[in-house]
Order: structure tokens, then sequence, then C-alpha cells
């Protein structure tokens, strides 16, 4: 009979793994387990809830597409010269110059509820919505407690045109744990303009 080779004996007897080497190596994952689960811990106690953040983002984009889908005049858009009046003096008599913030209409505050409606992107000048009463444009309360909605309008000169004929749209929206999200857009008027 053929003896075998004292090597080849020796790789047949290593099947496995020793006790210290499975211990070694139990060890050495737990350490880096250890590791990256408390980076995981930190971070999640350290970041905005994501659904917190995309429900800021959902009103902010809503409310900021609602305003740039207003008109933007210089009469009021229910002023027969509203498509013609190059200023102020193009209004009729019985019209008026649109002004930052909601008008006074006979006696009654425009409003984004309840008639008479805004009606143009000044109109939202100033305009908030508190805690709990987040309303979509149907005056629906969407129950969403812990966030705010604030719109501030401001005339801005963009691309060679003259401040009074673009404004700069900003919404800002702040939900718990102190998420704020802040949408800037711009409206250009679309009605003739001076010379």
């Amino acid at each position: 009979m053929k003896k075998q080779p004292a090597n080849f004996l020796m790789a047949i007897r290593q099947n496995g793994i020793t006790l210290i080497e499975l211990i070694v190596f139990m060890v050495i994952v737990g350490v880096a387990m250890t590791g990256v689960i408390s980076s995981i811990n930190f971070n999640v106690r350290h970041s905005a809830d994501p659904v917190v953040k995309k429900q800021a983002l959902a009103i902010a984009e809503a409310l900021l597409e609602e305003i740039e889908l207003m008109p933007f005049t210089i009469c009021d858009p229910d002023d027969p010269n509203v498509t013609t009046a190059t200023s102020g003096e193009g209004c009729t008599g019985g019209g008026y110059v649109e002004a930052f913030g909601p008008e006074t209409i006979d006696g009654q505050v425009e409003t984004r509820y309840v008639a008479p409606f805004f009606d143009n992107v000044s109109d939202y000048d100033g305009f908030s919505m508190a805690s709990g009463a987040i309303m979509d444009i149907t005056n629906t309360n969407l129950v969403l407690n812990g966030y705010t909605a604030a719109v501030t309008i401001d005339e801005k000169a963009i691309n060679g045109m003259t401040a009074a004929d673009s404004l700069s749209i900003t919404v800002a929206v702040t939900g718990p744990l102190n998420t704020t999200v802040v949408l800037e857009g711009y409206r250009t008027r679309y009605t003739p303009r001076e010379p």
C-alpha cells in the first residue's frame, strides 16, 4: 500500500474552525455591530421625522402653487379695465389699484375662505394659518395639529423687470420637532405695463 504525504493528512484533519477562532470572530463582529448600532441610534435621535418634513413640504408647495395661480394685475381683477390698464389711473372709477394685503370691499375684508375671496397674488401678503387650522382652498380643515403657515410677498426686480411688475412669494411652514420648510416663488404681472 502506498503511503500518503504528511501534508495531505493534515489537510484532511483541519475541516472546521477551532473554538478560539469562533470566539475571536464573535468578539470582532460584536464590537463592529455595537459601533454601527450606536451610529444609527445617534442619527435617529438627531434627525427630524421624515413624515413631518414631507407634510410641511406638501403644505408649503400647495399654498405656493395656489398663490402663483392667482392673477397679478394693476386693477382689481373684477375691474372692467383689468386687462388694459397700464397704471392705477387706468382703473375705472368704481375700481381701485390692487394693494398689498386683502382689500375691503363693500365693508367686508377679503379672505381666503369666505366671500369676498382673495382675487390677486398681493392679497396673500401677511396671510397665515395657525396650528390646527391648516385649511385647503375649500375651507376644509386638514386637521394637521402642530403645523403653521405664513406668507410674505415683496416686490422684487428680476430679469430686467421692475420691482412693481414682479413679486417674490415666500411661504414658510413650521411643523412638529421644529421642522421648517421655506419655499420661494416669483410671479410677474401679465397685464399691460407702462413702456
